[in-house]
């Protein structure tokens, strides 16, 4: 989809479409500001492409759609989300690394379900502060810091080198396939 359309705003169509779908929605656009690209993102956007780009560029995101697809099929099915040594028992709410159960506060739970739900894409702090609290205060942000570096201390093998949860800087975060 492209930002610049010229009868809607494309922003408002990728929230409209967010409210009902969870169909990928890759953004093409001209505007290469990082404003502009984490406003998509927050709005709702899979991926941010900027013009002018190659076709090869173009169908290797498509196919990163696809695989995120097909594992998001996979593993909606499956009661239990397994990511290298961590395992996540939706039913039972118990989280477990390398067989050892972890006690999580509901919080930093809820934020691993969230990053369980949406592997290997980026989540902006505005997105991940609005599903986790319900809001995206600036303060926020450095709550958000809190609760990544604690679970970072409780799964990462080794928090000073973190492998299962990536930050992108000025962005958010993402949790890694192992």
């Amino acid at each position: 989809m492209d930002l610049g359309l010229p009868d809607l705003d494309g922003m408002e169509i990728i929230q409209t479409v967010r409210s009902w779908s969870e169909t990928p929605i890759i953004v093409i656009s001209a505007r290469s500001e990082d404003a502009d690209k984490i406003a998509a993102l927050d709005a709702g956007a899979d991926d941010y492409l900027t013009k002018p780009f190659s076709v090869e560029e173009l169908l290797a995101r498509l196919r990163v759609v696809q695989r995120l697809l097909a594992r998001a099929g996979a593993e909606a099915a499956a009661p239990v989300f397994v990511n290298g040594p961590l395992e996540i028992d939706f039913e039972a709410g118990t989280v477990r690394r390398a067989g050892t159960e972890i006690a999580l506060t509901v919080g930093e739970y809820k934020l691993l379900c969230l990053f369980a739900r949406h592997v290997g894409r980026v989540l902006t702090h505005t997105y991940i502060t609005d599903q986790i609290w319900g809001n995206s205060l600036e303060t926020d942000v450095a709550t958000l810091r809190v609760f990544m570096a604690s679970l970072r201390k409780k799964l990462e093998t080794d928090p000073a080198k973190p492998k299962l949860f990536q930050t992108h800087v000025g962005i958010g975060y993402r949790m890694n396939r192992l």
